[in-house]
């Protein structure tokens, strides 16, 4: 009897009957390779008795009402990393399973690698590698100088031994690093597939709820930006960080995108050093190092980060051109709400930059996705127009519609607070909903109705 295969694409998982040259299903080209058909597995017992009898399955669970559920408070312990604890919500969770991505070399394992020097004091912690032996891994450990007595290590791609090793040693906390090599030798498709990601990663969270083991998974982005093919572990974990920053620069940024256990949109701040991760308690003063003095197109804002205040430097060169369509760029900055600041600009604020180029940056390699930032990119975009700087003591909070008017923006006293804090006098932000807010001592603020009364007030 001929074996019967399929085919199937080696960047999204796709099974196809016959080749093709290029995947339907990610546009792909010649990413189509033949397997032979896994045979179906046995499905799980699962007789159903009698209605009589209740219709219990053969595990014998009940369904239970909402109010005969027992809630206990989740066991939270700290990783020695205050900024990585804030971002779990308060630490990491007993029994979760917290994904870690982020592009090669940005530093995830330096950071897991780093935090088991604090775990290892009250806890046994097992360090899975598949893509480092065990002597490199000892040897980035002597140069983060490390020195865990309770920290096991395993340079191990098969799942089956992983857990024959965890079974064995029975650790407290579980570290695999990374997730795309390690495969199950029961199924056929090559390491680092969709079907192979998610097998394994399903077999790890049920160790993790079964056994109260938690796991931290670490992830690579690949080049579409997600994390192991379209996104299909972060649905089947607690908790997602991603590691975000540039390799030429120095500082990093760990950012939770969901959590079971806590807030999303938190962030943790580091600075990568020669002794491994640093933690930036103060982010808003590391993002503001280096500012010149008096440059006509910069301008402060005050974005929330989760429930951190975090204030983010946008900048903004706008140059006449000779071209009939201008040049626009965004970094850090939304380009599509870019566009229309400068329209709004043009129309409700009276100045003609249609026919400028635009260049637009944040500064610190933040992505700013909220509406507050809008004043400050329009008086950036403004001063660079007029060639006038803005006060080096000012910063402006505010959102703008396509009216020219400005909305309030929500927890505007924990930014006033944090402007205050780091030295500002002054703040340009919208009167509409702003008299009812505490002004901290030392702080002027400039309430303004539209774009026009603050170019007016300010340029």
């Amino acid at each position: 009897m001929k074996s019967k295969t399929l085919f199937y694409c080696t960047e999204c998982g796709n099974e196809l009957p016959k080749w093709a040259g290029q995947c339907p299903a990610c546009r792909a080209w010649n990413t189509i390779v033949e397997r032979p058909a896994e045979t179906p597995r046995k499905k799980a017992a699962s007789s159903v008795r009698s209605r009589g009898e209740g219709a219990v399955s053969g595990s014998g669970r009940l369904p239970k009402k909402l109010g005969e559920v027992e809630t206990t408070r989740e066991l939270r312990f700290a990783t020695g990393m205050n900024e990585l604890d804030r971002v779990l919500g308060g630490g990491a969770v007993k029994g979760s399973l917290v994904l870690v991505g982020g592009a090669p070399g940005i530093g995830k394992s330096t950071l897991m690698l780093q935090i088991c020097d604090q775990l290892c004091r009250f806890a046994t912690v097992l360090y899975v590698s598949g893509e480092e032996s065990e002597r490199q891994i000892k040897l980035r450990a002597e140069r983060l100088q490390i020195h865990g007595e309770g920290l096991y290590l395993l340079s191990e791609t098969n799942l089956e031994d992983v857990l024959e090793a965890v079974h064995t040693l029975k650790p407290d906390i579980l570290i695999v690093d990374s997730i795309q090599p390690l495969y199950n030798g029961d199924l056929t498709a090559a390491p680092g597939s969709i079907g192979q990601v998610k097998d394994c990663t399903m077999t790890l969270m049920q160790l993790a709820k079964g056994e109260g083991v938690t796991v931290f998974v670490i992830g690579h982005v690949n080049k579409e930006g997600s994390i192991a093919g379209p996104k299909v572990l972060e649905h089947m974990v607690d908790c997602v960080l991603y590691f975000e920053g540039e390799q030429q620069m120095t500082h990093r940024i760990l950012r939770s995108v969901k959590n079971r256990f806590g807030a999303t949109n938190e962030i943790g701040v580091f600075e990568m050093a020669d002794q491994g991760l640093v933690e930036v308690p103060n982010p808003s003063e590391l993002l503001l190092s280096g500012r010149p003095q008096g440059p006509p197109g910069a301008c402060v804002t005050c974005v929330m980060e989760g429930v951190r205040p975090v204030l983010a430097e946008v900048q903004a060169l706008l140059a006449p051109t000779s071209f009939n369509v201008p040049r626009r760029t965004s970094n850090g900055f939304d380009f599509n709400r870019a566009m229309m600041l400068l329209a709004v600009l043009e129309k409700r604020g009276g100045l003609m930059v249609g026919s400028c180029d635009a260049y637009i940056n944040v500064i610190g390699g933040l992505n700013l996705d909220e509406p507050a930032a809008d004043l400050a990119m329009v008086m950036a975009l403004a001063s660079s127009f007029r060639d006038k700087p803005i006060p080096d003591d000012l910063t402006a909070i505010g959102e703008v519609g396509l009216t020219g008017e400005l909305r309030s923006v929500g927890a505007l006293s924990q930014r006033l607070s944090e402007v205050c804090r780091m030295g500002f006098t002054k703040c340009l932000i919208p009167a509409r909903g702003s008299q009812s807010v505490a002004v901290p001592e030392g702080l002027h603020l400039i309430r303004v109705r539209n774009i026009r009364e603050a170019l007016a007030a300010l340029l």
